[in-house]
Order: C-alpha cells, then sequence, then structure tokens
C-alpha cells in the first residue's frame, strides 16, 4: 500500500484520499436526517450534535451542547429521575433502549425510541455515552388510532346485547366471548373460553356431527348458515340462528372464525302457533261442513213437517223440539267459524247507518226458543226515539244474541234478563242485567278470553263453547265500541255493558218497514236439479221442494249431474260442492262454457262457508253461495223471486 493511501495522522488506510476514516464517519453522522445522533459525556452533557437531531428535537448546536440531555424529557420522566436511569442501566449493562415521550425546543412532544450506549476505552473507563433517537411519533399515533378503533369495536360487540358475537380458533375452541353471548347461553367468559363450542349442541346434533359440518362448510364456502336448537347453562334448549365465518389472513391461511348466534325462541314459537292456528282453522272449517252436511237434511225434514196437513200435537211438539236444536246447533257451529274469522282478521264489517232497537229486537227475538224454554221473563226497554249508531245489523244482532243467551243459560229457570238500550250524549248504550249465577271476581278480569267459562257441573246444563262473549267483544271492537262485565259476585246475577258510538242522524225519515223475510210460494213450477253426494239432504230437500209443487230429479256425482245439465237443462240447480268424480267448482265451470248453460241458475249449497269458498264459487260461475243448513224460509225465497 502506497503512503498516499494512508492517513498522515494515524498510519491506517484511507477510503477516500486525503480523509480519514474518523472524518468520513463524523461526516456522515452529522448529515443523517433520520435520527438524532449525539455523544453525551459521562455526566450525561450533550458533546456533539447532528443534522438529524436538529431536525427532530428542534435544537441548533449551539443551543443545545453542553446542556444536560435531561432537557428533553417531559416533567413526569424527571419526577422519577429516568435520565439518571437510563444512563446507570446503560452503564450496567452496556445498551439501554426504550420508548416514550419527550420535549422539543418548542416545548412539543414526540414519541421517541431511544437507544444508549455506553462508551469506554481499551481499559474500560467510562468515556461517555452515544444515544440514538427516532420520532415514531406518526407510528405512534397510527397504533393509537387502531387500538382506539379495536377498543371501539370490542365495546360496540361487546355491548351488543342481542346477538352472541364470539370468536374461535382453527379447532372450534371459544377465543372471546360477548354480553349478548352471556345473555342468550348463561355462560360467563371465564365459563366459556378454551372450550369447543360443541358444548352448545345437544346430543343428537353431536352424533349427527353437525358442529364439525358448521366449521367444514364455512372453510369451503367462507360462510355457513345453520338454524336449529342449542343448550343453554341451565339446560333448557333455545331456537338459534347462527351465522358462522372463516377468517384468514393475507397468506390465505386460516385463523379461526366468528360466530354470531341470535336466539329466535320467541319467532319459533310464533310460528309454530301461527301453524298450529292454520291446522285449527283448516279443522274448524272441516268440523263446520261435516257437521251442515247432516244439519241440511234436518232442516229440510222440518220444511217438509211444516208443509205438511199432519197437524198432531205430538208432531207439532217433535218439529218444535228438532227446529230449537237445529239453531242451536247451527248457531254454534256460526260461532266457531265467526271465531276463526276474527282471529285470522277476516272478519269484515258492513258499518251503515241503523237503529240499535231493530238489532235488539230482532236478538230477543231470535233468543225465544232458549229463553221460552227455561222459562225466563225478558223485561226489554227501548226508548221511544230511534237509537242511531253506524254498524253491521247483522253482526251487531249476533252479539246482543250471545248476550241475552249467555244470561239464559247461567240463570236458573224462572228468572229474569233485563235488555235496556239508551243514547247519552256521545253514545248508545245497551244493558243486559240478570239475577242469575253471577261472575266470580277471579274470572271477572277473563270473562272475554277464549273458551273461558264459570265453573261447569257435569251434567253441562249451561251448554255452550266458551266463545261467545270472546265474539261479542271482538264484533263490538271491530265497531269502535266497547264491551264490559259487572257483577257483585257469585249468585248475584250479572250486567253486561256494550257502548256503541252514536249517529248524529235522524233515521225516521229513512226508516222502513221490515218484512218478514220469507216470500210464499206461487203457482209457477220450476224444473229443478238437485246434485248431492248425501243421499238424504238430496232427498229431503228433493221432498220437500216436489211438495211444494216443483220438478225435482236428483243425482249424486259430478258426471251425472254434467250430463243431465247439457242434455236436458234444468231452470235450477242446486249443487254440491265436494262431488264424486268432479267436484261442483268444476262441474259449474264446464256448464258455463257450454252455450246451454248460460241461462241456468247455478246455487252452490255446500257447508263450506268460508269466504274463500264463497269468492271460490262465484269465480267457477255459481249464482250464488248458500251454506249448509239453508233454511226452507230462504231457498224458497231465491227459488220464487227469480225470473221464469
Amino acid at each position: 500500500m502506497s503512503s498516499k493511501d494512508s492517513s498522515p495522522e494515524s498510519g491506517t488506510p484511507s477510503i477516500l484520499p486525503g480523509i480519514s476514516r474518523e472524518s468520513l464517519f463524523q461526516a456522515f453522522v452529522e448529515s443523517v436526517g433520520d435520527y438524532a445522533i449525539f455523544l453525551l459525556d459521562p455526566k450525561g452533557m450533550v458533546m456533539s450534535w447532528n443534522k438529524g437531531a436538529e431536525r427532530i428535537k428542534g435544537y441548533k448546536a449551539d443551543e443545545i451542547i453542553g446542556k444536560h440531555f435531561s432537557t428533553f424529557y417531559t416533567g413526569e420522566s424527571l419526577g422519577r429521575n429516568w435520565p439518571a436511569r437510563e444512563l446507570e442501566e446503560a452503564m450496567r449493562v452496556g445498551r439501554f433502549e426504550d420508548e416514550g415521550w419527550r420535549v422539543r425546543a418548542d416545548g412539543t412532544h414526540f414519541w421517541a425510541n431511544v437507544v444508549i450506549t455506553a462508551l469506554r476505552d481499551s481499559k474500560g473507563v467510562l468515556r461517555g455515552f452515544s444515544k440514538i433517537t427516532r420520532d415514531l411519533t406518526e407510528r405512534r399515533e397510527h397504533e393509537d388510532r387502531l387500538r382506539r378503533s379495536e377498543e371501539r369495536f370490542r365495546l360496540l360487540v361487546d355491548g351488543v346485547q342481542d346477538y352472541a358475537i364470539y370468536m374461535l380458533d382453527p379447532e372450534g375452541r371459544v377465543t372471546s366471548w360477548n354480553s349478548g353471548a352471556h345473555r342468550i347461553t348463561g355462560y360467563h367468559a371465564d365459563e366459556v373460553i378454551g372450550r369447543s363450542f360443541e358444548m352448545f349442541h345437544g346430543h343428537e346434533a353431536l352424533r349427527a356431527s353437525e358442529p364439525a359440518d358448521e366449521l367444514r362448510t364455512a372453510v369451503m364456502y367462507r360462510r355457513a348458515h345453520r338454524s336449529g336448537w342449542r343448550l343453554r347453562k341451565d339446560g333448557t334448549r333455545f331456537w338459534a340462528d347462527i351465522v358462522t365465518t372463516s377468517l384468514r389472513d393475507t397468506s390465505g391461511e386460516l385463523r379461526g372464525y366468528a360466530q354470531v348466534m341470535r336466539d329466535l325462541s320467541e319467532r319459533k314459537r310464533m310460528e309454530e302457533l301461527e301453524e298450529q292456528g292454520k291446522r285449527i282453522n283448516e279443522f274448524l272449517a272441516m268440523l263446520a261442513h261435516e257437521l251442515r252436511n247432516p244439519l241440511a237434511p234436518i232442516r229440510n225434514a222440518l220444511g217438509i213437517l211444516s208443509v205438511s196437513r199432519e197437524t198432531s200435537p205430538q208432531v207439532a211438539w217433535c218439529r218444535e223440539v228438532i227446529e230449537r236444536q237445529t239453531t242451536h246447533l247451527t248457531r254454534l257451529v256460526d260461532d266457531l267459524l265467526d271465531m276463526s274469522r276474527v282471529t285470522r282478521g277476516k272478519m269484515q264489517i258492513n258499518g251503515v247507518p241503523m237503529d240499535l232497537n231493530a238489532a235488539v229486537e230482532r236478538a230477543v227475538e231470535a233468543s225465544r226458543p232458549l229463553v221460552d224454554t227455561r222459562r225466563h221473563r225478558i223485561e226489554l226497554k227501548l226508548p221511544a226515539e230511534a237509537s242511531p249508531v253506524t254498524g253491521d245489523m247483522t253482526r251487531l244482532t249476533q252479539v246482543f244474541l250471545n248476550l241475552i243467551n249467555n244470561a239464559s243459560k247461567y240463570t236458573p229457570e224462572g228468572g229474569r234478563i233485563e235488555i235496556e238500550v239508551r243514547c247519552e250524549s256521545e253514545d248508545c248504550l245497551v244493558r243486559v242485567t240478570d239475577n242469575g249465577l253471577g261472575i266470580p271476581p277471579d274470572l271477572l278480569e277473563r270473562v272475554f278470553d277464549l273458551f273461558a267459562q264459570g265453573e261447569r257441573t257435569l251434567d253441562r246444563s249451561e251448554g255452550g263453547l266458551g266463545i261467545g262473549l270472546t265474539l261479542a267483544k271482538r264484533i263490538v271492537l271491530l265497531h269502535g265500541g266497547t264491551i264490559r262485565a259487572e257483577s257483585e259476585g257469585a249468585g248475584k246475577g250479572s250486567t253486561f255493558t256494550v257502548s256503541l258510538p252514536r249517529l248524529r242522524l235522524d233515521l225516521t225519515a229513512s226508516a222502513a218497514p221490515e218484512g218478514t223475510g220469507y216470500i210464499p210460494p206461487t203457482a209457477r213450477r220450476r224444473t229443478i236439479l238437485v246434485v248431492d253426494d248425501n243421499s238424504d239432504a238430496a232427498a229431503s230437500i228433493a221432498t220437500f221442494l216436489r211438495m211444494l209443487g216443483h220438478d225435482v230429479e236428483v243425482v249424486h256425482d259430478g258426471p251425472s249431474a254434467l250430463h243431465r245439465i247439457v242434455t236436458m237443462p234444468p231452470e235450477i240447480v242446486l249443487l254440491d260442492i265436494g262431488l264424486p268424480g268432479l267436484d261442483g267448482y268444476e262441474v259449474a265451470r264446464r256448464v258455463r262454457e257450454r252455450p246451454e248453460g248460460q241461462g241456468i241458475r247455478l246455487y252452490a249449497m255446500t257447508g263450506y262457508g268460508q269466504e274463500e269458498d264463497r269468492k271460490r264459487a262465484l269465480a267457477s260461475g255459481f249464482d250464488a253461495h248458500l251454506v249448509k243448513p239453508v233454511p226452507p224460509a230462504d231457498l224458497l225465497q231465491l227459488i220464487e223471486t227469480q225470473p221464469a
């Protein structure tokens, strides 16, 4: 190596000609702008200052050299003598590293990473310290933002009460647990974390490997959605809706799962109740159909008896008994179906201006068979003037009939029933009072509940299904009114009061006299086809119509009915719906498709009495939908009022 390659001062090789290694290193340190690099003497006094130190700390060299390095520390750090402890630790182990807040020349703080190294000579004597400081404020702020974001998210998740939100590791063990999970399952976090989520599954689910299938599906499709029964801490079951999401890092490696679980037990219960209600309604419709089918021939037989010349007292008594019991049974069937309509929101109220007195009078007249049988005395108090309300005459009559019949059933024979109608400034009131069995206080609160009844004896002499008052209340509410029950207790009678909004209208001018609802048969003979697979129903109605002078033919199935109608068209067809071969709807449709079927009067005569049944009948081509048992007077009115 030539002399010109060596430093004249040290005799060591020079990296650049004319520049020593020490000078070059010093120049490098002084030029570094991203790090504060400076020397301290053994007492901590600043001995050197580079460009990075000036940029980071804000001091120029002549402002800080000779001062103690504690100048950069916060009051809190100085209070615990932290600068001296840093130097002591560096002297003890040779090096000390720390992060914390430091102070700039302008008083602002920055987050610093500090490395202090003890400098010793060849004999081990301490000569001072080197100190390297980095400004990590931006990183610190980013970490703080991330930490605050994570904390907010943690608080959000933990604060959710309606959802169980928790994490699983790749093996399905619980790693986090929010307050919603505690509320839903009953487990505290320390009882769950570290355990397999299989603990929430029942034995059947475990035997079917459902937990493993959930995770496997989440891995394959990233997301798995399940609904099923899960177990709480106390062993009870709840219906859960669970979404499992697989979690992967940027390299695609599985890190675990997130599960969100909802307790849908109440919804499940409501769905089951709705399904149960649907089945009950279907059962009621079928029950009504099956009950009306035998009622139809009984009612028809009554019609035959009414036109028969046999007038012996025994026959008259039998007819009256059958009439009363048939009417009672028909009313029970109608009440069942009406209650079904109310619970499904299907009952319609045709509100028109009407006189409330007329509805009460109709109800009193309809209740006579039961009232007379039990030898009750009715006291009817009606005002001299009309009692105007907006209402459905048929439905309100039904309300008052139920109240009167209820009073009659629960009043011993020979009792008194008082019915009073009175209008006040805003409302019209109807009070039905009896001196019967009364209502115990514990039953008074729920007397309008469905199927609620007082104590019954084994003979069930009062009869009924326990739906009359419930139905009455629903109808009154649909009219915008109220109904209440009052009683001083058992054996002291009861009072039911219906209140309806009073209508500011004079009904006197528009009132029209009411007829009897029956039009006597004329001499006009008609050709009528009766179609019913119930032979008793078909034979009884045919006999009744023949006794009135009509030409009647009977068939019992759909194909025979269609053949008879198209080959020898009758004027009127009384057509059952549930027929073998072809049902009544299809027969009606095919008849209406043919030219000879246009002038025929088609009447559906069926035990299916729901509103949907009526609409379907009219859509199929029927002129009217008649529900069995059809009162003979109504049937005659329908036949005789049709054009020749």
